[in-house]
């Protein structure tokens, strides 16, 4: 018989994280080396139904029917209802776009079975769709393209062995119809007849170009301020868009000594945050192996600060566990807390940035004397 794993509650809100902002499930069990791809399934099950405190259960200890999160008023329950349609919505905006490849017939639809529970200007502003767009589908249903141009657009693609794009098959279908461009351009993407000539090759992004040793070994305590330093990224879903947080953490008194955030989790950002750091020769730095901590340059900056570079094993969080401490209570202390799951860009960033400056400067630790980690690095030098 198998053993049964336990993963912590960081884990599971980090595979959650990472799911939403359309990672590959088989790169989350591979970065934080979970073993069965029904875990993450069943942890998204969890956060769309609401049920985010399930997360927190011991192996083999599954609720039973109809027991679940008690609601303490009836605000609660209706935030919680609020919150499981925001994540159904939420799941339709991962299908290949919306708008243009998402049928209208599947937006008029769910707005009319959420009705009574929203306001379609609610319900609209969810989908990312304007109001009129939404009135205008429903009036005036998705037209389906006639068997017989489809079938003619099929034979001529074959006919040419697939040698013809959109605008040279539209322009043989000019000569008997008259036809958009559009049209065509959209039934050869959708029955999947596009030019077969000289396909785009694009070169595999995030492949690691340098490896650095385990050099930390899970040492979490450093003699001196900027001695040893760790630092990673985590995402923000409670926006209007996707935000990430670079952060870099000193190990001496655990103070969060820069950071940044950004739309995109790119080598900008992490060189942004690196940048805030002054030099710090004989300094340690310790990441996973993300491309962006890999990539060329992130290497050279480092280098140029004369700082060693050190990375967890690949599969392996708690090789970086102060930093991935430092995320999950961030979430736990700001968003979980608030029970904020969608609010905008602006409140996302200030609410970080507020609460990165009580964690340095009054936020007391208890294995620091409780003290602050600004007044325990005061104290101590």
């Amino acid at each position: 018989m198998a053993t049964r794993v336990s993963y912590p509650v960081e884990t599971k809100m980090k595979a959650i994280e990472m799911k939403v902002a359309g990672i590959p499930v088989k790169e989350i069990m591979e970065q934080l080396n979970i073993r069965n791809k029904t875990q993450v399934e069943t942890w998204m099950r969890w956060y769309r139904n609401g049920e985010v405190n399930r997360l927190e259960q011991p192996v083999g200890k599954q609720y039973s029917y109809g027991k679940g999160p008690a609601y303490t008023s009836e605000l609660e329950q209706l935030k919680a209802e609020n919150h499981f349609l925001k994540q159904q919505i939420e799941v339709l905006k991962k299908y290949e776009g919306l708008r243009k490849e998402v049928s209208p017939k599947i937006v008029v639809d769910l707005v009319e079975s959420i009705q009574g529970k929203v306001t379609v200007k609610q319900a609209c502003s969810w989908l990312g769709v304007p109001r009129a767009t939404y009135y205008r589908w429903k009036a005036k249903p998705e037209t389906k393209q006639p068997d017989s141009l489809v079938e003619k657009i099929r034979e001529l693609c074959t006919q040419h062995k697939f040698r013809y794009g959109y605008r040279k098959i539209t322009a043989l279908l000019r000569t008997q119809q008259k036809i958009n461009h559009k049209c065509v351009q959209d039934i050869m993407q959708r029955e999947q007849l596009q030019c077969r000539v000289r396909v785009k090759k694009r070169k595999p992004t995030g492949q690691p170009t340098y490896i650095a040793e385990h050099l930390l070994k899970r040492q979490f305590q450093a003699n001196a301020p900027l001695e040893k330093l760790v630092t990673d990224i985590t995402y923000l879903p409670y926006g209007g868009k996707m935000m990430y947080l670079s952060s870099i953490l000193d190990l001496y008194n655990g103070e969060i000594v820069a950071s940044s955030i950004a739309d995109r989790q790119d080598t900008a950002l992490v060189l942004d945050t690196l940048n805030q750091l002054p030099p710090v020769p004989c300094a340690m730095l310790h990441s996973d192996q993300g491309s962006v901590y890999t990539s060329q340059a992130y290497q050279e900056a480092v280098k140029g600060k004369g700082i060693t570079m050190s990375m967890s094993r690949k599969g392996t969080p708690a090789d970086n566990a102060p930093i991935e401490s430092f995320h999950s209570t961030l979430k736990s202390e700001t968003f979980y807390l608030e029970g904020v799951t969608h609010t905008t860009t602006a409140i996302v960033e200030q609410t970080v940035r507020d609460y990165i400056t009580y964690y340095n400067s009054i936020r007391i630790q208890t294995k620091r004397n409780n003290q602050s980690p600004i007044d325990f690095r005061r104290l101590t030098i």
